[in-house]
C-alpha cells in the first residue's frame, strides 16, 4: 500500500490552481477584447394624419438631422476614447415614446396598430435595414423595441454610410383607426442605445 505524503500533494494542488487562475485570466482578457461604447441617441420623427397613405404611416429622418446632432456627438466620443475611429456600431436597445408636444393624440395605441417597424434605410444605395419592431404598442412609453439589427449585414458602402451618420431613421406602421382623420401630430421619440466597438 503506496502512502501518498503531503510534501507531494501540496506542489501538484498549487500547481493546478496556478493553471485554473491563468485559463481564467485568458478567457477575462478574451471578453475584453471588443472594447465598447456605449450611448444613447434621440431622433424624433412626426408623424401627422395628412401623412397616412393606404393606412400606412411612414416618417424618416437623415439621423445627423436631429437637432444638436447626437449621433455624430457619438461616433466622435467614441473616437476619443478609443483613440481612433470605431469599426463598427450596433444597437443594444431602441425605445419608442409619445412626446408631449404631440396633439390629438395622448397614446401610441391611437397612432399605430400591429407591426412598428424603425428602419435603417442608406440613401445612396436604396437598401435599407431592420432595426427593431413591436406589435401593438400602448400608452406613452417609452415601450422596448425588439432589437433586430445585426451590421455584418451592411457590407461595403452601406457599412460606410453607417460610419459616417449617412443614413435615415424610418418609422412605418399601419395607422390606428382615425388617426387618418383626426387632424393629429405624433411625436415620435426614439431612443436608440448605439454600442461603438473598437
Amino acid at each position: 500500500m503506496t502512502r501518498r505524503t503531503d510534501e507531494g500533494l501540496i506542489p501538484n494542488m498549487k500547481n493546478i490552481a496556478l493553471a485554473l487562475l491563468l485559463s481564467i485570466a485568458g478567457l477575462a482578457a478574451g471578453c475584453g477584447g471588443h472594447n465598447l461604447f456605449s450611448a444613447p441617441v434621440g431622433v424624433n420623427l412626426h408623424a401627422q394624419s395628412g401623412d397616412v397613405s393606404s393606412g400606412t404611416i411612414t416618417q424618416d429622418k437623415l439621423i445627423t438631422n436631429q437637432s444638436g446632432n447626437p449621433y455624430s456627438t457619438f461616433l466622435a466620443n467614441a473616437r476619443a476614447k478609443f483613440g481612433k475611429d470605431p469599426s463598427d456600431v450596433g444597437v443594444g436597445g431602441l425605445t419608442l415614446f409619445l412626446g408631449a408636444g404631440s396633439t390629438g393624440v395622448t397614446k401610441l395605441e391611437q397612432v399605430f396598430t400591429g407591426q412598428v417597424d424603425v428602419l435603417f434605410l442608406i440613401p445612396a444605395s436604396g437598401n435599407s435595414f431592420s432595426v427593431g419592431h413591436v406589435v401593438n404598442p400602448t400608452g406613452t412609453g417609452p415601450v422596448n423595441l425588439n432589437v433586430d439589427f445585426d451590421s455584418t449585414k451592411l457590407l461595403g458602402s452601406d457599412h460606410l454610410a453607417l460610419m459616417a451618420g449617412n443614413f435615415r431613421v424610418v418609422i412605418r406602421g399601419s395607422a390606428a383607426g382615425g388617426f387618418a382623420s383626426q387632424n393629429a401630430d405624433a411625436d415620435l421619440q426614439n431612443t436608440f442605445t448605439f454600442n461603438a466597438a473598437q
